[in-house]
């Protein structure tokens, strides 16, 4: 069963700009901010503007345009932020989903990473 959309979560309502962000970039299907809270040197979320709750969601019901718009402003902010292969070392990008994945804000959203070694991909516990 998929998760009902929350039109009350922070992310949307930084897309009717009810709460102001650090915008990065945008264009007319996606938004690109700065992480308040960020854990490494580059630390850019990218979410679309659409109602998407999780990676799975988007990727199964986001129009074609919505999904090239969002990767490709995913692609200008690892430029502008010069952590691309060109220009830095490197970054990660990370999304989370549900409850086994740690997701804290129920719209989808991707983490750009970058400025530093990451450490390894994940942690075990158990």
């Amino acid at each position: 069963m998929a998760l009902a959309y929350d039109d009350s979560n922070i992310f949307a309502r930084i897309l009717r700009r009810e709460i102001p962000c650090d915008t990065v970039a945008e264009n007319d299907h996606a938004l690109a901010f700065r992480d308040i809270n960020p854990k490494a040197p580059v630390h850019v979320l990218v979410i679309p503007k659409g109602r998407y709750v999780s990676f799975d969601d988007f990727a199964a019901n986001a129009a074609d345009a919505e999904i090239a718009a969002f990767t490709r402003l995913c692609a200008e902010v690892v430029r502008a932020e010069g952590v691309g292969l060109e220009n830095g070392q490197g970054f990660r990008a990370i999304t989370n989903a549900g409850a086994h994945g740690v997701q804290e804000v129920p719209h989808y959203h991707l983490h750009i990473m970058g400025g530093r070694e990451m450490g390894p991909m994940v942690s075990l516990r158990g």
